[in-house]
């Protein structure tokens, strides 16, 4: 069946991955149509669109998280597809049926898919079968603390409990001894719970010093799956990523041509399409175990752009036009030389506190191998409601000590005034002999800001 252009999307999303949605809109000669709070009157992301539709009031229950306000902007302007950026509604699988109930292309994966891979148990239990190595731990929800206790003799402590529904390190807890599990158990249901309306945990073996890995996949409507390499993304506080880079300088290239393998089998066998991203922890003898899907673009795919010249976005947008992988990718997958991102925040750089306000001098680093994707600038306001992201930084490089040295450069000419950001700890990490000999896990980040 041949491809059917899509003329009109509407980008369910805010902030700068609205505007870098817009982008491969614009390239491909799709009109687009903004959604907006009362609080992102000003964005850029709505100055850029070819429409914009106020949604409601500045919480995000009440507009992004609204799908029948997005879904009635969608039929009044009469479009043909969603695309739901990243967070928010992007890996809800309701939202994705409702999307198909109404006649609206949902580009992502289809909810059945969506709901595999996000209930975190039933992923691992699936990547179990496919042959892709998984972490020791429970094989689905834990039903008491009693059969955890059980099951983590067996694996041996320490063991993590995790949502089954979570992510960014809620409802996680790290068990030393079999006198923490029951506390913990409940504290973790109970955040859980809170956080995301399913106080299912499951278990698994604790990794004390892990790398964090993830992969990065296409895969059309056609039963065709690339691997576009990998990303290492351990720099991290709290299980948020501070900095991430492409290709990983602890996985060989025998594991990655391995996972690839793996990987091509259980996608397919999913009936996985779209963008996603495979999350794996490697332990000190460089053992790669799978935890999570991310049926979704995500904050850091810049840097497989660069190293792969392959647009993601552009490319998510193609799929669901029903074009086949074939037809959208240059040619073989190959990944040349490096690039890193820092992700700015609005946030004090030594206690991390959210730094909100009024923007009043903005100035973006540019010149060769530097891309700048935000919405922010000058006499902008950073909202109090939503996540502290003002802008991602992204160098490339022939190889990894260019793309740092440029990144250095372009952290250096970076200025924004007004609020705190992200920008002096990134400096630090950067310069660290550590960082830059590629020695480091998730603990790394302790060494700059120390127990908080």
């Amino acid at each position: 069946m041949p491809s059917v252009p899509f003329k009109k999307i509407l980008i369910a999303n805010r902030g700068e991955i609205a505007v870098r949605v817009i982008s491969a809109c614009k390239e491909l000669g799709i009109q687009t149509v903004a959604v907006y709070s009362e609080a992102d009157r000003y964005s850029s992301h709505v100055r850029f669109a070819d429409q914009a539709i106020c949604i409601g009031p500045a919480k995000s229950a009440r507009s992004y998280l609204d799908i029948a306000s997005i879904i009635s902007a969608a039929e009044i302007t009469n479009v043909d597809a969603i695309h739901p950026g990243y967070g928010f509604l992007s890996e809800n699988a309701g939202f994705a049926e409702v999307c198909e109930t109404s006649g609206i292309k949902f580009i992502g994966p289809r909810p059945d898919v969506i709901r595999l891979m996000g209930v975190k148990e039933r992923a691992r239990a699936f990547m179990r079968e496919m042959g892709v190595p998984v972490l020791p731990g429970s094989p689905g929800v834990l039903t008491s603390a009693e059969e955890g206790l059980e099951l983590a003799e067996k694996i041996g402590y320490p063991v993590i409990l995790k949502a089954s529904a979570g992510g960014g390190g809620r409802g996680m807890r790290v068990v030393n001894n079999p006198d923490e599990l029951p506390s913990n158990f409940i504290q973790a249901q109970n955040e859980a719970g809170s956080a995301f309306s399913s106080a299912d945990v499951y278990l698994e073996k604790y990794i004390g010093a892990p790398r964090h890995i993830e992969f990065q996949i296409l895969a059309d409507e056609h039963g065709n799956v690339e691997i576009l390499g990998e990303r290492e993304c351990s720099v991290q506080r709290r299980h948020q990523k501070l900095l991430e880079e492409s290709p990983s300088p602890a996985v060989t290239d025998k594991q990655r041509a391995e996972i690839s393998v793996a990987l091509r089998k259980a996608i397919t066998h999913a009936g996985y399409t779209n963008a996603g991203t495979v999350e794996f922890l490697m332990d000190e003898k460089g053992n790669l175990y799978f935890i999570e899907v991310n049926a979704r673009v995500q904050v850091e795919h810049p840097v497989t752009e660069f190293v792969t010249g392959i647009d993601i976005v552009k490319s998510q947008i193609r799929i669901a036009q029903g074009e086949t992988l074939k037809e959208i990718l240059p040619g073989p997958v190959e990944l040349r030389g490096h690039s890193i991102e820092c992700r700015i925040n609005a946030e004090n750089p030594v206690t991390f506190v959210p730094s909100p306000g009024r923007i009043t001098g903005f100035h973006v680093p540019g010149g060769i191998g530097v891309r700048v994707d935000t919405w922010a600038y000058t006499d902008c306001v950073i909202p109090p409601f939503y996540d502290s992201l003002v802008a991602k930084l992204i160098t490339y490089g022939s190889d990894r000590t260019e793309a740092i040295r440029r990144m250095q450069r372009a952290l250096g000419m970076f200025i924004v005034e007004g609020i705190h950001t992200s920008i002096p700890l990134q400096q630090k990490i950067l310069a660290d002999p550590d960082f830059q000999a590629g020695n480091f896990d998730t603990n790394f980040i302790k060494r700059f800001t120390g127990p908080k």
